[in-house]
């Protein structure tokens, strides 16, 4: 257990929430959107943008498919005449939420006050109706593929789809999962969007939608693939000592999880059946005297379904290789259940905004504001967690 005074993740909380407006083709300015979210933060923290002295974000300048990016940290801060202490745009963090933890430590080492942190998106209008494409298919002739992509691309395997069905089947194979099982994910996602306005898919879904949907990479089908769209998020990471006479109660950043003690690899983890998620998890529960079982909400990335599950079983909400029959029937994970999961429709459902979707609704499940969708009970200890394969990351908010 890490010593409480070297938690310096402890030192800062979140202040502010943001969003823009979502939407599956919205066609707007992807810095307008970017910048609609970012105001909204700062404004629900009670704050100025001469107050922001720092700036945090994910993916950073990274070429990646159409859309994958809405706009750069040099973007936002240019726009908004920002004076800053510190700032980060690198991709190769801890997940898409390691932008958040490097802002938090920022904060607790008094290399700033008020961290901006933004993910912006508009995948949905970027790629058109169209199938959406794998990585470095937006290459032509002549691109020659290095890294990971050198052995794939010429097996046709140009997707994260692919490459987490392969982990997705040896959990199949090793535990006996079951699509039935896998299927309470999505299920579970779309009862939790129609209570929520701005989730992308309303409409109510059965399993026999679910078995109808075409197959993309088995065993994930349609409803297991996360839904691209147009819309950026952003929260305000404080010091907890400038945070006490904000606008809004702090969130306080209770602990977080970063590492990577595997391969950084897709396909050649020690464990096939598992991500680097099993070691961020394991990392977070070291540096807090909290338990799984203290955890009111759960907020976990599904880009893919699968990756939900795991994440349950990384965190420690059930034994390894029993999280199919965890989440079988999906009482366990209904809002109304001993976990509620992603309870404004996580990303199959509400939309990809990349994992900040998580971070947000944790914020405003522990604030009470989530409306129709708000979990019972005053929910007090909420866990967000975001991404898969070789780079995960999570935290543990408390109210």
């Amino acid at each position: 257990m890490i010593p409480p005074e070297d938690r310096i993740e402890q030192r800062s909380c979140i202040t502010g929430i943001g969003q823009s407006q979502i939407g599956r083709r919205l066609h707007r300015n992807p810095l307008d959107l970017t910048l609609e979210a970012c105001l909204a933060a700062i404004e629900d923290a009670g704050l100025t943008t001469a107050d922001i002295d720092g700036l945090s974000t994910y993916p950073g300048m990274q070429v990646g498919n159409p859309g994958f990016n809405g706009a750069s940290a040099t973007d936002v801060h240019d726009a908004l005449r920002l004076e800053l202490d510190w700032f980060d745009s690198g991709i190769e963090t801890a997940g898409q939420l390691g932008s958040v933890i490097k802002a938090c430590l920022a904060v607790g080492a008094g290399l700033a006050n008020h961290v901006l942190c933004f993910r912006s998106v508009w995948e949905g209008s970027a790629q058109g109706s169209g199938g959406r494409g794998g990585i470095g298919s937006e290459n032509g002739p002549g691109f020659r593929a290095s890294g990971m992509l050198q052995w794939t691309l010429p097996f046709a395997a140009p997707s994260a789809a692919i490459w987490l069905a392969l982990v997705a089947n040896c959990h199949f194979h090793r535990y006996g999962t079951t699509r039935e099982q896998l299927a309470q994910i999505a299920l579970n996602g779309r009862r939790n969007a129609g209570l929520n306005p701005d989730a992308i898919y309303r409409t109510p879904m059965s399993m026999e939608d679910y078995f109808a949907a075409r197959m993309i990479s088995s065993p994930f089908c349609l409803f297991d693939c996360d839904v691209p769209c147009d819309g950026a998020t952003a929260v305000v990471v404080s010091r907890r000592e400038r945070a006490r006479d904000l606008r809004r109660p702090p969130v306080r950043v209770e602990a977080v999880g970063t590492a990577l003690r595997g391969r950084p690899s897709w396909d050649q983890f020690d464990d096939l059946a598992a991500m680097a998620n099993r070691d961020a998890a394991a990392h977070m529960w070291t540096r807090t005297e909290l338990k799984p079982a203290d955890v009111d909400v759960a907020q976990l990335y599904d880009g893919f379904s699968f990756l939900a599950l795991s994440w349950i079983e990384a965190l420690g909400f059930c034994k390894v290789g029993e999280g199919g029959p965890f989440i079988e029937g999906g009482g366990r994970i209904a809002r109304e259940g001993e976990l509620p999961l992603n309870t404004h429709g996580g990303q199959l459902s509400a939309g990809r905004l990349h994992g900040y979707g998580f971070l947000h609704e944790a914020v405003v499940q522990l604030r009470g504001d989530g409306g129709e969708r708000q979990v019972a009970g005053s929910p007090e200890v909420a866990v967000a967690a975001a991404g898969g394969g070789p780079t995960s990351g999570c935290l543990l908010l408390t109210r």
